[in-house]
């Protein structure tokens, strides 16, 4: 069967068979454990086995971008899954935060923004939407850069109730991107975001400034 020439995604959720399905544990996250088996490239079905998920909801990102000043605005805040680590926990991220039902992802995006950094969006271009880790999660995340006016931005942002304790940076792209060549920035939505921004960002200079 090597060196078969076949077009990808021949398969979908019609493929799968779930036995079971059981909830672990509920709260604000959720586990499932599943037993199924799928079709098998070669032919047939697997055998049934069991895999737990993760079910963590949907969220959206957000890189704001000065095309004026080519700035971009990143936030420090800590994260326990960084703990264990060789590296601060503290990390650099984009603007981000969960959907929540009746929101569209550009909704989360303006919401957020105002909460964690004090910004308004000009305006919001999609870059992608991605699982995060599909071998465990449901997540989907949604990214998209944001036109901003970063010559007030940066300070404490967040909301204490929540515990957020948040410091809005504001840096040269330039910087940014170097964060990501040298370990600084190494967490996915913000290295596929000020990649992209790499791409586009004299194609956004010409159109947002």
């Amino acid at each position: 069967m090597s060196g078969q020439k076949v077009a990808p995604f021949q398969f979908g959720a019609e493929d799968v068979e779930i036995e079971s399905r059981e909830t672990l544990f509920k709260g604000f996250f959720g586990m499932e454990r599943l037993r199924l088996r799928h079709a098998r490239f070669a032919g047939g079905y697997t055998e049934a086995f069991d895999r737990e998920i993760f079910q963590r909801g949907d969220a959206t990102c957000v890189l704001p971008y000065d095309p004026v000043r080519d700035e971009v605005v990143l936030l420090e805040q800590f994260r326990p899954g960084a703990l264990g680590r060789n590296q601060s926990p503290w990390l650099l991220e984009l603007v981000a935060g969960m959907d929540e039902p009746g929101e569209t992802p550009e909704d989360v995006a303006n919401r957020e923004a105002e909460e964690e950094a004090g910004l308004t969006f000009k305006r919001l271009e999609k870059i992608c939407h991605y699982l995060v880790s599909p071998g465990g999660t449901t997540e989907m995340v949604s990214l998209f850069c944001g036109q901003v006016d970063a010559s007030g931005a940066g300070g404490l942002y967040g909301i204490e109730a929540e515990h957020e304790d948040i410091r809005a940076h504001v840096m040269a792209a330039d910087e940014a991107l170097r964060m990501i060549s040298d370990g600084r920035i190494n967490n996915a939505a913000a290295i596929i975001a000020l990649q992209w921004l790499a791409m586009q960002r004299q194609r956004l200079k010409q159109e947002w400034s």
